[in-house]
């Protein structure tokens, strides 16, 4: 085993994937490991064009099915162990991020400048649990056990490298642990995942990038990061998130949190044995030790632990008031619980200020700071959850509400001129709607409850743990106002000296015509006169949330990110007529089709004024792992955020390129979207085609979701949720939802604009960090796609006239699209610019073109209905593929 300081990651791959051989080999024999060995030497070798295509075919289809599954699993567990290389890799030897970097690169930049610009952002990445993580929380632990042997010293004990022996261990209990979910995985589960990230990674490291930005800035800038949640208040289209799942994750947050907090005071106590006898302690100092009742003789002259004594029992009672259990380590003095975590900071800060005036700063300035700090962030909540739920819900329960209290008997029915003014007068209105006398429908019942258990949360963790909620597919004002009556029926609305929610309102913008109406909805939204009262009273801030997944799936990619940057630049003008600050959040997911890619590209592309008051990211699935998994992985993630928004809100205005960009870019969107449309929804049978050439129906059995696949059981496109269709097309290899349609919008503005086109687009890409990150992104999913092997998928289909004809567009839109990008990069080959990616790419991809080949394989003899002894069998192996891809591919969905 190499120095893994020092190592490449291909040298690392190399390395570990010997000892999975060893693993294979012990456990299956010589035999199997050799074939599976001459299938792996073979498909690397079709890869470089060193053998014929479908070389690697034969000797995939000797293999017994047992010898199959044994095969798939050894793929999938090479592809983790390649990631766990690259992202160690990554961590190790990449310099570490300096989020203030710009004030080396520029001079005009001051310190107090910077510390302005980013005192005013908060920036948040949201964790959430949408279903492209496949892999079960057990091979995650397994994966994150590996990881830490890898960060482990070299350790020679009598000529035996004790780490490699780990390492082989370790393999092995990943070799031997089972894949697949055999039940669905629920709600408490996602919750659980989440909590296992917050505490491995985001408890600490948040906290410390703060303190480090803080001492740099001489400023405090407690509030410019926080990590939310969606888990367990996420209701839009899955039944199974209600108020109890709210309180499960809000009290398992909380109990995660403030148990790290009491542990942290319990070794604070053992640290600070500063005698009276040595020196001397402050007036408060002296009060905070005399509150702890502390008789021992033994720490008679130890005010600092006496006072931690104290500290550590309103804690200890805090814990109990809100989780309702004991401590793990309880203490025997009955004490007040803190109301607020600003009562548990004063109480610190004393303790701090003591050791300053005394002699002490600089242990005032180790645990105890970093103590304060994780207060002053995570207060006693830890993650900050939210609310989301689609307008349709909120519609049918305010219509119900309305009507059981005689108001209006068919809400439903009425323009949206009457819904404002009957919703604004109930706004203003000091009664509730609801009644005790009512008979309320299953589904109305739900909703209340959740806002009730909202309020009843929020009263008893503190305001800042439930802090917006998200209106999806907002495409009105009274969608809006919906919302503000329910969180009044929750006790989430103050009545003076304005009727005013005390959560805020975000729209979620989806779909094309929803992003195109956005400033329209907005300006109507903003200046109604209970709306503006309500903000100048709670919230002067007005958040939007901008979706890139719907958008993609109804538009195509090139449209989608067009009518994204056009939607926010809109309102980022509105905010500032109307005097309105505007903070936006990117509901982005892991794939290029749904809005995924470089943070830092993706920021830096974002339209002028976007930035300034910071910015919410969704961060879910694989993604989470990749990201946050690891403490220093979460560490570059954070700096980069924060250093590529300061960037961003600093960075000058070109307004030349702003022209050529809004005069080229429109028509580009439009020549996309028709051609993305014309496939997509104006085909007939497309629905069909997708559905039986790609492995959709599978992905939704592989029960790694808590979510349904799909609004409705009608099979329309339409219907279908924007992660399965983007996932399906990823493991066919098609990658469709992110490339579709840019070949075709080149090349039809070449035709258009003549000569000219060649320099304006190759200056576009030059100079405007918005096109070249489309670009860029558009490579890389081109660059993981193999239309070969999309090709076979399309042999699944029944109708081969009818796959043969779509397939033939699908085809001729690729070309039209690697040519595209050859014009636009200068470049040949894909992700040239990249030698990283591509190294990586061109890696794991021999890893990836057998799985996809077992994978029809297997779907062909399910679909042709096998023997009942070996259906499971079957759809096993297909489960296992599609974690062996996704692994390999990465961002999958």
């Amino acid at each position: 085993m190499p120095d893994t300081n020092s190592t490449s990651a291909r040298d690392l791959i190399k390395d570990l994937g010997a000892l999975l051989g060893e693993v294979i080999k012990d456990q299956h024999g010589d035999a199997l490991f050799d074939a599976i060995e001459s299938i792996r030497s073979e498909s690397v070798r079709e890869y470089r064009g060193q053998a014929p295509r479908g070389a690697t075919d034969s000797l995939l289809d000797g293999l017994e099915l047992d010898e199959t599954l044994v095969f798939i699993h050894g793929f999938c567990v090479f592809s983790q162990l390649a990631n766990l290389a690259d992202d160690y890799v990554s961590r190790t030897q990449a310099v570490r991020q300096d989020p203030l970097a710009l004030l080396n690169a520029r001079p005009d930049l001051t310190l107090e400048h910077v510390s302005d610009v980013l005192a005013k952002m908060v920036i948040a990445p949201i964790l959430t649990a949408h279903p492209t993580e496949v892999r079960r929380k057990s091979v995650l632990d397994r994966e994150a056990a590996i990881s830490d042997t890898l960060e482990s010293r070299i350790d020679l004990v009598d000529g035996r490298d004790l780490r490699t022996e780990r390492l082989r261990r370790e393999i092995r209990l990943l070799w031997q642990t089972r894949v697949l979910r055999g039940e669905r995985i629920e709600v408490a589960d996602e919750i659980a995942n989440v909590a296992s990230v917050l505490g491995r990674s985001f408890l600490k490291e948040m906290p410390n990038l703060i303190r480090r930005l803080e001492r740099r800035l001489g400023k405090e800038l407690p509030g410019i990061l926080r990590v939310g949640s969606w888990v367990g208040g996420d209701r839009d289209g899955n039944p199974f998130v209600n108020a109890q799942t709210l309180t499960h994750a809000v009290m398992s947050h909380a109990t995660l949190l403030l148990g790290s907090f009491l542990e942290e005071l319990h070794q604070l106590g053992s640290e600070l044995s500063i005698s009276t006898e040595l020196t001397a302690v402050s007036p408060d100092l002296a009060r905070l030790a005399e509150a702890g009742h502390d008789t021992s003789p033994h720490r008679a002259d130890e005010p600092y632990r006496q006072a931690i004594r104290g500290i550590y029992a309103r804690l200890a009672a805090t814990y109990q008031a809100i989780t309702k259990k004991p401590p793990s380590r309880p203490t025997d003095l009955d004490a007040l619980a803190y109301q607020s975590p600003h009562e548990l900071v004063a109480d610190l800060e004393i303790v701090g200020a003591s050791l300053r005036t005394h002699a002490a700063g600089d242990v005032a300035d180790g645990r105890l700071a970093r103590l304060v700090t994780g207060v002053k962030v995570f207060g006693f909540h830890f993650a900050q959850m939210e609310l989301r739920q689609n307008s349709d819900v909120h519609e049918r329960t305010i219509g119900e509400l309305l009507a059981a209290a005689g108001i209006e008997t068919n809400y439903a029915s009425l323009t949206e001129e009457a819904r404002i003014e009957i919703l604004c007068a109930q706004w203003r209105s000091p009664r509730n709607l609801t009644t005790p006398y009512a008979n309320y429908g299953a589904e109305t019942l739900k909703e209340l409850e959740v806002f009730w258990q909202a309020g009843a949360i929020r009263t008893a963790v503190g305001g800042e743990v439930l802090r917006r909620v998200i209106v999806s597919k907002t495409d009105s004002v009274s969608d809006l106002l919906e919302v503000g009556l329910l969180l009044k029926e929750g006790g989430l609305f103050a009545l003076s000296p304005d009727p005013s929610p005390q959560i805020a309102i975000a729209p979620l913008f989806e779909t094309i015509a929803d992003l195109q109406a956005s400033e329209a909805i907005m300006r109507t939204w903003l200046t109604l006169p209970e709306v503006a009262r309500a903000r100048a009273v709670t919230n002067p801030v007005q958040e939007v949330m901008i979706g890139y997944s719907d958008s993609n799936k109804d538009g195509g990619y090139l449209t989608a990110n067009w009518e994204v940057r056009g939607a926010i630049g809109r309102l980022v003008a509105l905010g500032k007529e109307l005097g309105v600050t505007m903070r936006f959040f990117h509901g982005r997911g892991g794939s290029i089709g749904r809005g995924g890619g470089s943070s830092r590209d993706a920021i830096a592309a974002l339209p002028a004024g976007s930035i300034e008051s910071g910015l919410s990211v969704t961060e879910q699935g694989e993604v989470i792992s990749s990201k946050y998994g690891h403490p220093d992985s979460a560490r570059v993630s954070l700096e980069t955020l924060i250093g590529a928004s300061l960037e961003a809100a600093v960075h000058p205005i070109d307004q030349m390129q702003e022209e050529i960009l809004h005069r080229i870019m429109p028509r580009l969107s439009d020549l996309a979207f028709k051609a993305y449309r014309s496939l997509v929804y104006d085909t007939p049978d497309f629905s069909r085609y997708f559905h039986q050439s790609t492995p959709l129906k599978e992905i939704v059995d592989l029960k790694i979701g808590s979510r349904p696949a799909a609004r409705t059981a009608s099979g329309r496109i339409e219907d279908l949720r924007a992660i399965p269709w983007v996932f399906s097309w990823s493991q066919a290899r098609v990658n469709l939802p992110g490339w579709y349609g840019f070949g075709s919008a080149i090349s039809s503005y070449q035709a258009e604009s003549g000569t000219s086109a060649a320099d304006e687009l190759k200056a576009l890409y030059q100079s405007s960090p918005y096109f070249a990150n489309l670009v860029s992104n558009i490579e890389m999913v081109m660059a993981k796609a193999n239309l070969d092997i999309a090709r076979r998928y399309s042999e699944l289909v029944d109708d081969q006239d009818m796959a043969k004809a779509i397939f033939a567009r699908i085809e001729a839109e690729w070309h039209k699209t690697l040519e595209a990008l050859k014009f636009v990069t200068g470049r040949v080959e894909l992700v040239g610019n990249n030698p990283a990616l591509a190294r990586s790419i061109s890696l794991r991809m021999p890893y990836l073109d057998p799985l996809n080949l077992l994978q029809i394989k297997l779907i062909q003899q399910l679909r042709a209905g096998p023997e009942e002894a070996q259906a499971e069998t079957v759809k096993k192996g297909i489960q296992l593929t599609i974690n062996g891809i996704s692994a390999g591919l990465r961002n999958t969905g």
